[in-house]
C-alpha cells in the first residue's frame, strides 16, 4: 500500500496551479518506480528515500520546478552527470514549466531504479585528491560587476572560500555571454542578500 505524508500533500497544494500536475506526476511516478519509498518535507522540499538513502528531492518555485536526482554522478546518462555541481551530489532537471518538458516515464523511472541500485550497492566515488583538485579562479569580469555593488562585494569576500568556488565555478561554466550575464545578474542579488549558490536547497 502506498504511504504517503500529508506535508507534501500541503506542499503541493500551496504550489502554483501550473506546479501542481508536474508535481502530481513526478511524485506518483517516483511511487511507482519504488512503492516502498518514503516522503518527508526535508529542507523545506519533498524530499523521497527508500531504507534511510536518499533518491531525489522536488521543488516548486514561482516559475519552475526542479526534479533532484541524489547520487546523479554515479548515472550512466551524461546528461545527469552534467548536471551535478562541485562539492554536490545532487543533478537537477531545473526549469521545468510543463509535463512536455520531462523525460519520458520510462526514462526517469530508470533513473530511480540506477540510483536505488547504487545506494544498495554501498559504493562512493571516491573524493579528489589534493592533488587532483583544480582551484576555481572567480572571472575577472565579475569582479569588475562586484566593484559597482559594494554590499555584494562585502559579503563575497566576507564569506568562505567554498561560497567564492560555487559561485566563480557556475559563472565559469556560462557558454555564451548572453548566459554570462544572465548568471552574474542573478550572482550579484542572490550574494547581496547572504545567499550561497545553493541557497534553495539549504536548510
Amino acid at each position: 500500500m502506498k504511504q504517503t505524508n500529508p506535508k507534501i500533500d500541503i506542499y503541493i497544494a500551496k504550489a502554483a496551479d501550473f506546479a501542481k500536475p508536474i508535481l502530481f506526476h513526478l511524485r506518483e511516478l517516483i511511487h511507482d518506480a519504488c512503492p516502498e519509498v518514503d516522503e518527508e518535507i526535508k529542507w523545506a522540499l519533498p524530499h523521497f528515500s527508500y531504507k534511510g538513502a536518499t533518491l531525489c528531492t522536488l521543488g516548486a518555485y514561482k516559475a519552475h520546478i526542479s526534479f533532484s536526482l541524489f547520487n546523479a554522478d554515479q548515472l550512466k546518462d551524461p546528461r545527469m552527470k552534467e548536471s551535478v555541481k562541485a562539492g554536490k551530489k545532487f543533478g537537477y532537471m531545473d526549469k521545468i514549466r510543463t509535463l512536455s518538458e520531462l523525460p519520458s516515464q520510462k526514462i526517469l523511472t530508470g533513473y530511480l531504479k540506477e540510483i536505488i541500485a547504487i545506494n544498495a550497492s554501498g559504493v562512493k566515488k571516491p573524493a579528489p585528491s589534493k592533488k587532483e583538485q583544480v582551484p576555481v579562479e572567480v572571472p575577472a569580469f565579475f569582479y569588475e560587476r562586484l566593484n559597482k555593488h559594494p554590499k555584494a562585494k562585502k559579503v563575497f569576500e566576507s564569506k568562505s572560500p567554498s561560497f567564492r568556488k560555487e559561485y566563480a565555478k557556475w559563472l565559469n561554466d556560462a557558454k555564451t555571454d548572453a548566459t554570462r550575464e544572465t548568471r552574474a545578474t542573478q550572482s550579484i542579488e542572490w550574494i547581496s542578500e547572504g545567499k550561497g549558490r545553493f541557497w534553495q536547497y539549504e536548510k
